[in-house]
C-alpha cells in the first residue's frame, strides 16, 4: 500500500536475533503509521502487566506515511514503550535530521525486546541488523557517544544514503526514571523515560543507516502542496516570530497571563522573567535560528554564551519548557545558567522539565527539613550538583531518580508534590488555564501539554480559560487532530497550518486514502480508546484522572484556583464526547486486527 513499507523489524536482544514481520493491509488502513501503528503493536506484544524495566517490555521507534517526504515539519520519529515513569502509555516524539535516516532502513517500526548481556550498539540496516560491543563508550555522555558511533559505524556509501544515531547517556544506564534518547546532540525524545528503557535493554546507542524511499500515492501533488504551504506562510506572523525569537517567546506570553509557574507552584508569575526570556538570550548570547529537516520555521536556537563564567557554551536552546522548570520553578533569573544547567541534562541524558521540578521539589523538600542538603531557589551550583547526583544516583539523587512519585513518599510530602500519573506538568499554570487542566488530566502519558496544546487558544484569548461547560468538547476536537498528527508524525508547530482539511489532504496524497473530517476523527478517536484500553489494562483507575491537591487547594496571589467541582464537570463531558462510561471506560473494546506471527522476510 502507498505510504508504507508494509513491514516492521522486531529485534531480540537476549539472542541477538531479528525477525522482519509483514503489515497487512487492514492495519495499515486502520492505524495509519506512528502513533497509531505503534499503539497497535504495544498493545499486541507487550505482555499485560510487565514491569517497564523488565526484558520483555517492548521499545518502539516508529514513523510515518509522510516522514522523509517533501511535507513541512515531516522529520520526525517516535519511541512508544510501556513508561517507567508513570507505569502507563509512553510516547515521545523527536526532529532534526535522524528521522529521515530512520525511514531509510525500509520499516514502518521498529520493535525491540529483551536484554544484551552487555552494552550493545544495533546497526540497523535495510537487509538486517547487526550487534556491537559498546562496553568501551559505556559511561560517556551523550555527546561523545554520538559522535563516537557517528564515526565507527555511520559511514554512508553503496546501499546508504542516510545515517544516523539516536544514544543515551550515564540517566539512562543508571534507569533514571526520566531518562531521553537523544540525536543531532540536541533533539531529544524527552518525556516518559523511553531512554530508561533504552537502558534496561543496555543498549546504548542505535545506528540506522538505508537508502529506502516509501511509495506515495501522488508524489508530485506533494510537491506542489508543499510549495503552496511555504508560499502562503512566509509572512505568517507566527512563523516569523518563531523563526525569530523561538519559544523562549512564551516567557513573557505566559507570564503577562499570570499563568507561569514560579517557586515549584506556589506562585504563577516571575518578577525577573525580563531576565530569562527571549529578549534576554537574544541579547546576550549569539543567537542563529536552527531547523530540523524539512522546515521553514526554524523554531530552534543556537546559542553560544558569550560572557560570564560559561563564555563559550554552545547549546540548541534553552526551549520554553527548559526555561520554565529552572527558571520558574528553580527561581533562576539568568538565561546564561539556565544554558548551563540544559547542558547539563543534554550531555547526562535527562528531561528538563522533569529534573526541573524535581530540583523544585528538592528545595521545598529541604526548606522543610525533610532532606540533609544545602540548595536553595536561585542556587545555580546546588542544583547542577544535585542533577549530576540524580543521575549517578548518589546520595538523595537516588531517591530523586525514580520520580516524583517515590521521593514524595520517601519524605512525606505527597501533598505538596504536583504531577498526574506520575509525570511532572509542564509550564502553564492549569488554576488560570483550566482546559489545560482538563488536558494534563486526561492526557494518555500523563501531564503533557502536547497531547492537545490547549494552552494555546487559552493564551490567544480564542478560548476563555475560566470557562467550563463545553471545553471538553473543544478539547477532544484538539486532541482527535493532533493524534493524527503523531500518526503522519508532523511537528507540533505545524498545529495551524494542518487543520483537518489539509490533513486529509495529506493522507490522500501519500496514500490514496480518501477521507472526510468525520472519517479522520473516527481513525483517530479509535486509537484513543485503544490507548486508554491498554492503560486500563496496565491498572490505570478512575482517580488517575486528576490534578494534584495543590491546584484545587492553593489559591494563587490573582485569585485563581481550579476546583474539583469544576475538572468533575469537565471531565463527565469530556468522557460523554469519548464515549466512554462515567468512570472514563470504554463501553465497548477496540476492533483489534488479527496480529499474524513473525516471519523472516527480508526481500
Amino acid at each position: 500500500m502507498d505510504g508504507f513499507y508494509g513491514r516492521f523489524l522486531k529485534i531480540n536482544l537476549t539472542d541477538s536475533q531479528f525477525d522482519v514481520v509483514t503489515l497487512t493491509e487492514e492495519i495499515l488502513l486502520k492505524y495509519l503509521g506512528g502513533k497509531g501503528l505503534a499503539s497497535y503493536l504495544l498493545y499486541s506484544i507487550n505482555p499485560p502487566g510487565v514491569d517497564p524495566l523488565s526484558p520483555d517490555n517492548c521499545l518502539i521507534f516508529a514513523t510515518g506515511p509522510v516522514t522523509n517526504s517533501r511535507i513541512w515539519g515531516s522529520s520526525r520519529y517516535g519511541v512508544f514503550a510501556k513508561s517507567p515513569q508513570t507505569g502507563f502509555f509512553s510516547e515521545s516524539y523527536a526532529g532534526g535530521k535522524v528521522p529521515e535516516a530512520v525511514d531509510s532502513t525500509g520499516f514502518d517500526a521498529i520493535v525491540i525486546v529483551g536484554k544484551s548481556e552487555r552494552p550493545t550498539v544495533v546497526v540497523i540496516q535495510p537487509d538486517g541488523v547487526k550487534f556491537n560491543d559498546a562496553s568501551s563508550i559505556w559511561g560517556m555522555d551523550t555527546y561523545q557517544t554520538e559522535d563516537t558511533v557517528n564515526q565507527k559505524f555511520g559511514s554512508v556509501g553503496e546501499g546508504t544514503t542516510k545515517s544516523g544515531a539516536v544514544v543515551i547517556g550515564p540517566a539512562g544506564e543508571n534507569l533514571v526514571r526520566f531518562a531521553v534518547i537523544e540525536n543531532d546532540y540536541w533533539r531529544s525524545a524527552g518525556r516518559t523515560g523511553v531512554g530508561t528503557v533504552m537502558g534496561s535493554k543496555n543498549l546504548k546507542a542505535i545506528v540506522f543507516k538505508g537508502d529506502r524511499k516509501r511509495p506515495l500515492f501522488q508524489k508530485e501533488h506533494l510537491g506542489q502542496f508543499s510549495k503552496t504551504l511555504a508560499e502562503e506562510s512566509k509572512n505568517n506572523p507566527i512563523v516569523q516570530a518563531y523563526r525569530t525569537m523561538g519559544t523562549p517567546m512564551m516567557v513573557k506570553t505566559v507570564n503577562q497571563a499570570m499563568a507561569f509557574p514560579t517557586k515549584y507552584w506556589s506562585e504563577s508569575f516571575f518578577d525577573k522573567w525580563e531576565n530569562i526570556g527571549s529578549e534576554a538570550l537574544h541579547s546576550q548570547c549569539r543567537v542563529q535560528p536552527r531547523a530540523c529537516s524539512k522546515c521553514f520555521i526554524a523554531c530552534g536556537r543556537m546559542t553560544t554564551v558569550l560572557n560570564g563564567r560559561h563564555a563559550g557554551l554552545m547549546i540548541e536552546g534553552p526551549e520554553y519548557e527548559t526555561i520554565f522548570a529552572f527558571g520558574g520553578l528553580c527561581m533562576i533569573d539568568s538565561i546564561e545558567e539556565i544554558a548551563y544547567l540544559n547542558d547539563i541534562c543534554d550531555r547526562l541524558g535527562m528531561d528538563t522539565i522533569s529534573a526541573g521540578n524535581l530540583c523544585g521539589f528538592a528545595i521545598e523538600a529541604a526548606k522543610r527539613g525533610k532532606l540533609d542538603f544545602h540548595i536553595d531557589y536561585g542556587d545555580v551550583d546546588g542544583i547542577a550538583a544535585l542533577l549530576k547526583q540524580i543521575a549517578a544516583r548518589q546520595g538523595i539523587g537516588d531517591i530523586l531518580a525514580n520520580g516524583i512519585g517515590y521521593a514524595a513518599k520517601a519524605w512525606n510530602l505527597e501533598d505538596m508534590a504536583v504531577h498526574v500519573k506520575g509525570l511532572e506538568p509542564p509550564g502553564y499554570d492549569p488554576r488560570v488555564l483550566k482546559g489545560s487542566g482538563l488536558a494534563f488530566a486526561v492526557a494518555d502519558r500523563g501531564a503533557c501539554h502536547l497531547r492537545a496544546t490547549f494552552h494555546n487558544p487559552e493564551l490567544k484569548g480564542l478560548i476563555d480559560p475560566e470557562i467550563i461547560e463545553g471545553k471538553a468538547e473543544l478539547l477532544v476536537d484538539f486532541e482527535d487532530r493532533l493524534t493524527l498528527m503523531d500518526t503522519f508524525i508532523l511537528c507540533r508547530f505545524y498545529r495551524d497550518m494542518y487543520p483537518w482539511e489539509r490533513l486529509g489532504q495529506i493522507i490522500q496524497m501519500t496514500t490514496g486514502l480518501k477521507q472526510n473530517k468525520a472519517q479522520l476523527q473516527k481513525k483517530a478517536s479509535e486509537i484513543s480508546t485503544l490507548i486508554r484500553c491498554l492503560n486500563i489494562r496496565e491498572g490505570l483507575k478512575p482517580e488517575d484522572d486528576s490534578l494534584p491537591k495543590r491546584f484545587h487547594e492553593d489559591i494563587l496571589k490573582t485569585g485563581h484556583v481550579i476546583t474539583e467541582t469544576e475538572l468533575e464537570v469537565m471531565l463527565v463531558e469530556y468522557y460523554h464526547h469519548r464515549d466512554w462510561d462515567g468512570r472514563g471506560r470504554p463501553e465497548k473494546r477496540p476492533d483489534i486486527p488479527y496480529f499474524k506471527p513473525i516471519s523472516r522476510n527480508l526481500s
